[in-house]
Formats: structure tokens, sequence, C-alpha cells
């Protein structure tokens, strides 16, 4: 017997693509408009790139944990993690402008600046996660009590 696939057809990933698409405008212009309301100052630790990656990776976390232990990666949970996951969260954090911003400091004359900015940024961002996923799992065995 032959092996069936599982893939989806051109419908289902054109309707995935769209939930990307629409989450990643969502998260882009929240991200825009607070970077909007406060930018970073030349040669300074940009705070709000910091804060959204790090808020973003602790409400990553908690959401992939919750997708996790719910089943499968399909149906509903699929089209969740690609609007919200993929989608919003993706566009609100931005690993461009972090790296953008980092060049900046490191040729501006900033270079501890710089060098401490992208080492906290990633050290911090993988914590958040983590404490996004231990967050999500005690409230996941408050709630099942």
């Amino acid at each position: 017997m032959g092996s069936v696939s599982h893939r989806p057809g051109p419908a289902v990933m054109l309707r995935h693509a769209g939930m990307v698409a629409v989450g990643g405008a969502l998260g882009s212009a929240a991200r825009a408009a607070l970077e909007a309301a406060a930018p970073a100052a030349p040669g300074a630790l940009p705070w709000t790139t910091l804060t959204i990656n790090v808020v973003g990776s602790f409400v990553l976390g908690a959401l992939l944990e919750v997708l996790a232990r719910g089943g499968p990666d399909e149906g509903r949970r699929r089209a969740i993690r690609l609007l919200c996951g993929t989608g919003v969260l993706g566009g609100f954090t931005t690993y461009s402008t972090f790296i953008h911003e980092t060049a900046q400091l490191l040729t501006g004359g900033a270079t501890l600046l710089g060098l401490g900015y992208a080492v906290v940024s990633v050290v911090i961002g993988v914590a958040a996660a983590v404490a996004g996923i231990l967050a999500s799992r005690s409230l996941g065995r408050r709630g099942s009590r």
C-alpha cells in the first residue's frame, strides 16, 4: 500500500497564507505604532524593540504550549497558530529591526552597548518564551483541578 499524503491542497494553503498575512499586518501595525510612540534615541538602548520582542516571545511560548496541549496541529488549532502565532506575533516581534538597531549601535561607536543589546535580547527572548510555556502549563494544571 502507498503512503497517504497529508499535504493540504491549494485552497487550504491559500487560506493559511491569508491568515498569516492578515495576522502579520495587524502585528506589524501594532509594533510600528509602539515604535513611533517611543522611538529609540540614537546611541541608546532600543527599549521599545526589546520590550516588544520579549513580550512577543512570552506570548508565543504560552500560545504554542496551550495549542500543543490541546492536541495535534490541525483544524482550529492550526488556524489559531497561523493567524496569531506566525501572523500577529511574527509581525509584532521583529528580528530585522533588532539587527538594524544592533548594527547602528555597533557602527555608531556604542560597541559594548550594541553587543550587550544583542546578547540580552536573545537571552531574555528565550527566557521569556520558556516563562510563557511554564506559565501556560501552570495555569493549565490549575484549571484541571
